[in-house]
């Protein structure tokens, strides 16, 4: 095993230098900012090296152009004196109500087809009537699909990540995408620490234009493209947060026993 990929550096303190950090790490000139942003490059100059102190209304614009995540965003709005401007709203709370509803909408839709919700650190939310059938084909408890942690079900032995054919692939993938992440969430790095490291040589020189997850399951191997549905222009730091993934049948006999196996269910209910 190797040492974990991922270090937090000490980020900086105040909100100007936070601004131009992130600027940096979008990788954009200070004109090209200003540009997008519809500032002067002379006002941001000033703004980053703290000469001006940006307002509210331009310190959103700012953080909205270089896509900072919304609880990031409350910190520098405290750096820069205003109170934080985004809530993290509990998902079971009545304000909810229609992102709930809009979950459930695309979660049945997405049958024969398994989906699953999950929040910043994959802990899986909800999942369809599908994702029950995947588990209930690899050998897996059904109502396990709920309440897992997607990350730790893919890595840890015993889990989800023994009954795929590409395991290492999948897992030095998801490894990857869940260190990025870890750097602006502390929660999310010490799932990582508790993790054994997947190999970093797992992937092959000559890499398809899509990686699937081929699964090993009692009728075979099933194959699926994986997509992500997001919220689009969240001001919540849960909504910001959620994230659906879609496992696509990627031919036709994927198609035919997903197909077979859920409607076997709904006959059974």
């Amino acid at each position: 095993m190797t040492s974990r990929p991922f270090s937090r550096t000490t980020p900086p303190t105040s909100a100007g230098a936070q601004l131009r950090h992130l600027r940096q790490q979008a990788g954009l000139s200070q004109l090209d900012c200003a540009l997008i942003t519809g500032l002067s490059q002379r006002h941001l100059s000033c703004i980053e090296t703290g000469r001006a102190k940006p307002s509210p209304g331009t310190l959103h614009n700012l953080l909205t152009a270089l896509d900072v995540p919304l609880e990031r965003c409350n910190d520098i709005f405290l750096a820069s004196g205003y109170a934080p401007r985004y809530e993290t709203t509990p998902l079971t709370s009545s304000t909810m109500e229609v992102v709930r509803a809009a979950i459930d909408h695309i979660l049945h839709a997405n049958n024969p087809a398994p989906a699953i919700v999950l929040d910043a650190q994959w802990d899986i939310l909800a999942a369809n009537a599908s994702a029950g059938v995947l588990f209930d084909l690899v050998g897996l408890a059904r109502e396990a699909a709920e309440g897992l942690n997607l990350l730790v079900t893919l890595l840890q032995p015993g889990g989800l990540g023994d009954h795929l054919s590409n395991a290492e692939e999948i897992r030095l993938v998801a490894w990857q995408r869940a260190s990025r992440e870890a750097l602006s969430n502390p929660a999310l790095a010490e799932i990582l620490k508790s993790l054994p490291a997947p190999h970093s040589a797992a992937l092959a020189n000559e890499l398809p234009p899509l990686l699937l997850t081929r699964v090993d399951s009692s009728q075979g191997e099933l194959r699926f493209m994986s997509t992500f549905t997001t919220f689009g222009m969240p001001l919540d730091i849960t909504m910001s947060s959620l994230r659906i993934e879609h496992l696509i049948p990627a031919d036709t006999r994927t198609w035919e026993v997903m197909t077979t196996a859920y409607k076997k269910t709904q006959h059974s209910h």
